[in-house]
C-alpha cells in the first residue's frame, strides 16, 4: 500500500465505458444547459457577429422613380 489517501489514488479500472445512447443523452443535456444559460443574454446577431437590423428601418427602393421607368 502507498502512503496516499484512498481518494487521491489513481483509479485502477480506467475511464468508464459508456454506450452510444448514453453518450448522446449526456451531450444533449449539456447542449440544453448551455442554451438555457445563453438564453438570457441573447441578442439577434447574424452569422458574422453583427447585429441584425430591423426590417422596419429599411430605406424604400425608389429606383423606378429616379430612372424614370414605367
Amino acid at each position: 500500500m502507498s502512503d496516499k489517501p484512498l481518494d487521491q489514488q489513481p483509479d485502477q479500472a480506467g475511464p468508464k465505458k459508456v454506450s452510444l445512447a448514453e453518450a448522446m443523452k449526456q451531450k444533449l443535456a449539456q447542449k440544453k444547459a448551455e442554451q438555457a444559460a445563453q438564453k438570457g443574454n441573447q441578442k439577434h446577431t447574424a452569422a458574422n457577429g453583427q447585429a441584425v437590423k430591423s426590417q422596419m428601418t429599411k430605406k424604400v427602393n425608389n429606383q423606378r422613380r429616379r430612372t424614370g421607368g414605367s
